[in-house]
């Protein structure tokens, strides 16, 4: 049928249109439409009487005063206009981090659907008798309405898309103590049309972070309100090319390397000017402007909103902001805080009272202040001792001027001198030499603190690592440092860090500030002790600069990417030096003077990957710690035979080709030892190792199979605390930093039956690589003894065909397994073989929780319906490059498969599962059984990418009505696999669509 829009014309135009048809029949039915009111029936009589079908243009002329059959096409017309219209905005719409309605989705999908009906009538109205179109007419109606109805419908006054789920994760923070009023203020402007532009503003410790950070959190709860919320440390001094990176990070984008910073402002402009956001940045010390930045202004047009949190009122005024002042706590909410932190204990001892709430007094509402001198109380319960604190507090307090900033730092001192012994407050004033807002390794800041002495040497390293660790725990115990957001880092508040350079004037601290040159030569006094320039752009060292600093001790420049080279008259003048970290710089060689620092005792030259050369080093008679990994050396420095002091050794050099034999004799006090490179000459046999008495930690490559069988059997090994232990090539890395790990690795060995291998009892990471006549974990007869093996790599051994075999071995090392991976492994046809076994224990893989398995390409099923008893712990399972793999879990039996499906529903538990990818597997037919649903309330993220057979997602069924409470994102490639899937509900696809996102 012709697409062609109805007319209205007169008699002239319908006489020259039917003369040009050249039917005479025609024209008689042409003018009879000009003089009946239902030609559309006189169209279909006098089809009957003359026995012809009319032209294809009557048809058209009767739409206008027919509403019947051919009226169908006028509003479908306009439908499909709509249809597409819809499609392209939500092109451009869903790409600026936002998901289509399920209105929308639903919508889409009644248009198709209507789409195939009207083209099924109008097929049917064109091959049809000549009565059967007349009884056409009746439904042709029916379809008009429901395409009016459909065209109503696609109005969407609230717009096509809603905010995709929120990414960015919460911040950690306590609970918020007062500031109630101020709080929801702020929130009032950020979700009212008033005030784009808001500025936080109070002397430091009063809250404002802490309000800002619960802000953030409640936020990320309003989806349709805001696309994104960003949040920015800014600090001083500002940095605006480190503040473009963090914002666009923020939007989960990044700013083009190779694309001159000139033009990043207007980048970032048009990045965040495609959406909906929150930007607050923290701690503003200096006026900026916007533009310059690159963020579009907030107005009430853009519904964007912006807020600084700053100590200073005219930063914020500067750039437009409405000011919001953030006040102390009163003294109910300041006592309530101050009992959260210090602990019920003082309640037990009523004459605490007055002294504790006099103390909280003198904290004079500062939140931070109250928390810190309440966590260097908590546990005292001596009446003596909370007198003595108070008059301390008190000598503090009285020497400042009320409203200065010596208010808040005062208060805090109090918290260190109550430290009290000297080298836990060292430590603390160390903190303070990393970057504002730094997120600090525990481990870094652990052997720090060894290296600069503060913890007394033992004769164990262990015990040095563990009263670093009791040193951190008293530390944070006393909130002058505070969890960072993660379990492995630490970091100081900024205005803690403050105080504590008040403390130290001796510091020189600019690290990460943006420098590009080192401070000038005047900078460097007589009386520094220590200096962090860690983390700049420093590119080079003027040839002449020789700083006179006689008692320097650190020296902290690592993570100058682009230092390349230091002049040879920069340490002339250095003779103290302790501790000198050049990590992370691209220096090629060490200037001689170095040679003469008689008093080092650390040097980190880690990450030096363009370092080929080091001077003789024997002078160094007091180095310690010498950490050379991933520097390009091919020889071991000269000199280093003479280090009879040495503790510590790292020498993981991927081009190290030689070693001297007699080398490790001359190092009685190692502790730490690391050898490794990747040629296959550089080996350590372990009887060299036996010689150091003192080793704890031992990482190298040795010999063959029988080197490492003879030396596990050794009682040396058996005086290690950690190892990792290499034989043949394998391609793992050697861990780094806090000593805890027990390895083995394996690679191209004969292994499999009795004693072929002698594993340590204690081992806890296992890696198999190219081994030949491996064919199961069941093989390795000392794996059997093992109690704490916890992670399993196994990887291009071409002769497994089972994991493990139950027939063969116990089910204790399995069970204590968290981390299985399997890959490259050609014949490899099932996990876990029960074949021959009676029942198969419902505890296998008990404590498993994460699975990884690629380019096995005989595996046709991953997990069978028995073994997913065990897996309740399962946290990851990723699956990818498996060619023949049909399902995930199953039955074992094929016959039992089909008729399970057939009659049964089955709900699969896996309460844990967190992550689940499933890539590039063409046979792939199911993730469970056909009827089966998965429970996976703890699932974040499904990823199922070209998986052309796949018919289901079990997440939705009669079972199982909602999606997983934790769900996150389900991302699917290509886009045809979506619109291919079948479901068992028919609301299962509108539930799980607003999740899906195509790659």
């Amino acid at each position: 049928m012709p697409k062609t829009k109805p007319l209205c014309v007169n008699n002239s135009t319908f006489l020259s249109l039917a003369t040009g048809n050249r039917s005479s029949a025609n024209l008689v039915l042409l003018l009879l439409y000009l003089y009946t009111s239902h030609p559309v029936l006189l169209l279909f009589s006098a089809s009957l009487v003359y026995d012809l079908q009319p032209a294809p243009f009557l048809y058209f002329f009767a739409l206008p005063r027919a509403p019947h059959i051919f009226n169908v096409l006028n509003p479908f017309r306009h439908l499909i206009c709509r249809k597409e219209d819809v499609e392209t905005r939500l092109q451009d719409e869903v790409c600026s981090k936002k998901q289509a309605r399920k209105e929308v989705v639903v919508w889409l999908q009644d248009v198709k659907k209507i789409n195939v009906e009207i083209q099924d009538v109008l097929k049917r109205v064109h091959n049809a008798a000549y009565f059967s179109r007349a009884r056409l007419g009746k439904l042709a109606r029916e379809k008009i309405d429901v395409l009016d109805a459909i065209l109503q419908q696609g109005s969407f006054p609230e717009g096509l898309v809603v905010n995709t789920p929120a990414t960015t994760l919460p911040i950690l923070v306590d609970d918020l103590e007062g500031e109630v009023t101020v709080k929801e203020k702020i929130l009032g402007y950020l979700k009212g049309n008033e005030v784009p532009m808001i500025g936080v503003c109070g002397i430091g410790g009063v809250g404002k972070t802490t309000i800002m950070k619960h802000i953030h959190n409640e936020l990320l709860l309003m989806e349709s309100r805001f696309d994104n919320v960003i949040w920015v440390t800014v600090s001083y001094p500002l940095n605006v090319v480190r503040l473009q990176h963090e914002i666009a990070k923020g939007m989960n984008e990044s700013l083009p390397e190779n694309e001159d910073e000139q033009r990043w402002a207007s980048r970032l402009m048009q990045i965040m000017g495609r959406v909906k956001y929150v930007l607050i940045l923290d701690d503003v010390w200096q006026r900026f402007t916007l533009k310059d930045v690159g963020i579009p202004s907030p107005t009430l047009e853009n519904s964007c909103k912006l807020v600084i949190t700053s100590r200073k009122v005219d930063v914020c005024k500067s750039i437009g902001c409405e000011i919001v002042k953030v006040s102390p706590l009163s003294e109910e909410e300041s006592l309530n805080l101050f009992l959260d932190k210090v602990g019920s204990d003082i309640l037990q001892v009523p004459e605490l009272e007055g002294i504790w709430k006099a103390m909280v007094e003198e904290c004079a509402g500062l939140p931070l202040a109250i928390v810190v001198i309440a966590g260097s109380m908590k546990g005292v319960t001596d009446v003596h001792e909370w007198r003595h604190a108070l008059k301390e507090l008190r000598e503090h307090v009285r020497a400042t001027a009320e409203g200065s900033e010596d208010e808040i730092f005062e208060r805090l001192k109090f918290s260190y001198d109550r430290l009290q012994h000297s080298n836990i407050q060292n430590c603390f004033l160390s903190c303070s030499l990393y970057a504002e807002d730094y997120q600090i390794s525990k481990d870094d800041l652990v052997e720090q603190w060894i290296d600069e002495g503060f913890i007394k040497e033992s004769r164990s390293r262990r015990a040095m690592l563990d009263e670093g660790r009791t040193m951190l725990n008293k530390l944070e115990n006393s909130c002058l440092l505070e969890k960072a957001y993660s379990e492995y880092t630490i970091k100081m508040h900024d205005v803690v860090r403050d105080m504590a350079l008040r403390i130290s004037p001796q510091f020189m601290v600019k690290a990460r500030m943006g420098l590009t040159e080192i401070p000038d030569e005047h900078d460097w006094t007589e009386n520094v002790e220590k200096v962090s320039l860690m983390e700049n752009e420093i590119s080079d060292i003027p040839l002449n600069m020789c700083p006179n600093c006689p008692i320097l001790t650190t020296l902290m420049l690592q993570g100058n990417r682009e230092l390349s080279q230091i002049p040879d008259c920069f340490f002339a003048n250095m003779q103290g030096l302790k501790c000198l970290n050049l990590s992370g710089t691209s220096i090629e060689s060490l200037p001689h003077s170095i040679c003469n620092l008689e008093n080092l005792t650390t040097l980190l030259l880690r990450e030096c990957g363009q370092l080929k050369h080091v001077p003789c080093l024997a002078k160094l008679k007091a180095l310690k710690k010498l950490d050379l990994r991933w520097a390009r050396i091919e020889v071991v420095p000269e000199g280093i035979e003479m280090l009879v002091n040495l503790r510590y050794l790292d020498l993981c050099c991927p081009e190290l080709v030689e070693l001297s034999t007699h080398l490790l004799c001359n190092l009685p006090h190692l502790q730490h030892l690391t050898v490794y490179s990747r040629s296959t000459t550089l080996k350590i046999k372990g009887e060299e190792a036996r010689g150091l008495k003192k080793l704890e930690t031992f990482q190298a490559q040795l010999y063959d199979l029988q080197d490492l069988n003879n030396y596990v059997k050794s009682d040396h090994f058996k005086r290690l605390s950690n190892y990792q232990l290499v034989v043949g090539q394998v391609e793992v890395g050697f861990g780094a930093g806090i000593d805890l790990f027990k390895e083995i690795s394996l690679g191209e060995c004969e292994i499999g039956g009795e004693d072929t291998v002698v594993l340590p009892d204690d081992v806890e990471e296992l890696w198999i690589y190219r081994c030949r006549k491996f064919r199961s974990l069941s093989d390795i007869y000392s794996l059997q003894k093992t109690t704490e093996l916890r992670n399993c790599f196994v990887t291009r051994c071409e002769e497994i065909e089972c994991v493990v075999d139950m027939v063969t071995s116990s089910s204790s090392f399995i069970n204590n397994l968290e981390a299985l991976l399997l890959g490259m492994l050609p014949n490899l046809s099932v996990v876990v073989d029960v074949e021959g076994v009676e029942a198969t224990s419902p505890h296998i893989f008990s404590n498993l929780r994460i699975f990884r398995m690629w380019e096995c390409s005989r595996m046709k099923r991953l997990f069978s319906l028995e073994l997913l008893q065990g897996l309740q712990n399962l946290e990851e399972i990723r699956v990818w490059d498996c060619q023949q793999m049909e399902e995930i879990i199953g039955w074992e039996g094929e016959e039992e498969n089909h008729t399970a499906d057939a009659t049964t529903t089955t709900t699969f538990t896996l309460p844990k599962l967190t992550y689940l990818t499933l890539e590039n597997l063409p046979e792939l037919k199911r993730i469970c059984l056909t009827r089966g649903v998965m429970v996976c309330d703890s699932l974040q993220e499904l990823e199922i990418k070209e998986c052309p057979k796949l018919k289901r997602i079990p997440l939705v069924g009669n079972l199982r009505p909602s999606p997983p409470a934790a769900l996150k994102q389900i991302e699917i490639k290509p886009k045809e696999l979506w619109e291919s899937l079948e479901w068992d509900d028919p609301n299962a696809k509108n539930v799980l669509q607003p999740f899906v996102y195509f790659c």
